[in-house]
């Protein structure tokens, strides 16, 4: 708001300065309420929760390890399995509560194309957890490796891994 002042500039001078006052009184208001109201809402109500001695039940996690080495060749949980069988075993394990993981173990030679093929059928018999065993820490095969030494040599290309492992689990 502009005020008028009784100082001797002349009639037509407004006063530009910011009234705090009004400003400093709701700050106040507003201490003092939430002063007042702070403690009720720490209140509790105390209620007597029962006691149990139960113990937790353990669930192991149920995992399909399927691997497919550089032939082609299916191992279902390290047995040999036809490719023709995986439909049916697909769908006898979907049923399954709680249902399984199934983790692909490739070769980094398997054909994209039988990949694709395990994966339908996992989808088409019901599997919902599907994933992938990867070696972490390795680059892509075929990647080329950067070497500030060798600018002018072609660059060097990493052999590809074997297969990891079957865990014991």
């Amino acid at each position: 708001m502009a005020f008028g002042s009784f100082d001797s500039k002349g009639p037509g001078t407004t006063m530009s300065e910011i009234n705090m006052v009004p400003l400093i009184d709701v700050m106040l208001v507003l201490l003092v309420i939430f002063i007042i109201t702070a403690p009720l809402l720490s209140h509790s109500i105390r209620i007597n929760v029962p006691q149990v001695t139960a113990q937790p039940v353990e669930q192991k996690p149920v995992v399909i390890d399927l691997a497919i080495d550089p032939s082609g060749a299916l191992f279902w949980n390290e047995q040999p399995i036809a490719e023709d069988e995986l439909p049916a075993r697909f769908a006898a394990e979907a049923g399954a509560d709680p249902q399984p993981e199934v983790r692909i173990r490739a070769d980094v030679e398997t054909r994209y194309g039988l990949l694709a093929q395990i994966m339908g059928a996992a989808r088409q018999a019901g599997m919902k957890r599907l994933g992938f065993v990867t070696t972490p820490g390795q680059p892509a095969p075929g990647a080329a490796q950067a070497d500030p030494a060798a600018e002018g040599a072609a660059p060097a290309v990493q052999a590809p891994a074997a297969p990891p492992a079957a865990s014991g689990g």
